[in-house]
């Protein structure tokens, strides 16, 4: 009797448990959008991940180090999209031979954070 009564409350138990979109039936749920990140100061925001990153290993802003000071690359290219394009290209990619034989290496950046880390070296003049 004990296991009929202890079954039975399992089941009742069980049976009150069920959501209502249990069975069969095709449950839809909307996904949400991902959220943009807003950058109100992307000067500010290439400083911070600059500071965050390995960057100040080899670089600094006014002395060079192992690498060309960033007040040295913003000299030599002028502030622009094509200018910043092409420097995350070599934040990301590597560089070799324009600043003297010791390589940048690759880092793993995306590249919206290193155009972000590009447009502050380029500020820097």
């Amino acid at each position: 009797m004990k296991r009929i009564l202890i079954a039975t409350v399992l089941l009742t138990l069980f049976s009150c448990s069920k959501s209502e979109n249990s069975g069969n039936k095709e449950v839809l749920v909307e996904e949400e959008a991902p959220v943009a990140k807003v950058i109100t100061d992307p000067v500010a925001e290439g400083q911070s991940l600059i500071e965050g990153a390995d960057c100040l290993g080899c670089h600094k802003m006014d002395e060079k180090m192992i690498g060309p000071s960033y007040k040295e690359v913003a000299a030599k290219y002028e502030n622009t999209p094509e200018n910043i394009e092409m420097l995350a290209g070599k934040i990301i990619k590597g560089s070799s031979g324009v600043w003297g034989d010791v390589p940048m290496p690759a880092h793993g950046f995306s590249k919206e954070n290193a155009k972000l880390m590009a447009q502050y070296i380029l500020s820097s003049k």
